[in-house]
């Protein structure tokens, strides 16, 4: 018995990696991603009003308020994601945001359908926040975009 053991080969040890489950789990999270990314409402349908102004290029990415149809309004603060904000709350950050960046542009957009004393309330917000400028946001005449 002693010299069955000693007469079995080694067997050698495999130098490879097995992918299939790697591939598997990568595919459940294709799938999964694939399902929600229609789900996410990435932004808010603003029919802004339209005029002949020339575009303006900027540096940088802009501190964006904008007002959406039913009043809502919504903050972006350089490339960070969009969300809903109150009045109150408005100058606050901006006013921090600015401060640490004191050359970030400031738009204002909103909906053709809302009233302009809310616009003008927002400026007035944003200039008591320290902005020094605030631009208006409008879309090129004619060019109305598909809902």
């Amino acid at each position: 018995m002693a010299l069955a053991g000693k007469l079995r080969k080694r067997r050698k040890l495999k130098s490879e990696i097995n992918v299939v489950p790697y591939i598997d789990v990568m595919l459940v999270l294709l799938i999964i991603f694939m399902v929600t990314a229609p789900m996410l409402n990435l932004g808010v349908d603003i029919d802004l009003p339209e005029s002949n102004a020339k575009s303006v290029s900027l540096d940088s990415e802009p501190v964006l308020v904008s007002i959406a149809r039913d009043g809502t309004m919504y903050l972006t603060l350089g490339e960070e994601k969009r969300e809903p904000i109150e009045m109150a709350e408005l100058g606050v950050k901006v006013a921090a945001f600015v401060r640490q960046n004191p050359k970030v542009p400031v738009l204002v957009g909103g909906d053709a359908s809302i009233d302009y004393g809310k616009v003008y309330e927002i400026m007035v917000v944003l200039q008591q926040a320290g902005v020094p400028r605030v631009g208006l946001m409008s879309q090129p005449a004619g060019d109305k975009k598909a809902r």
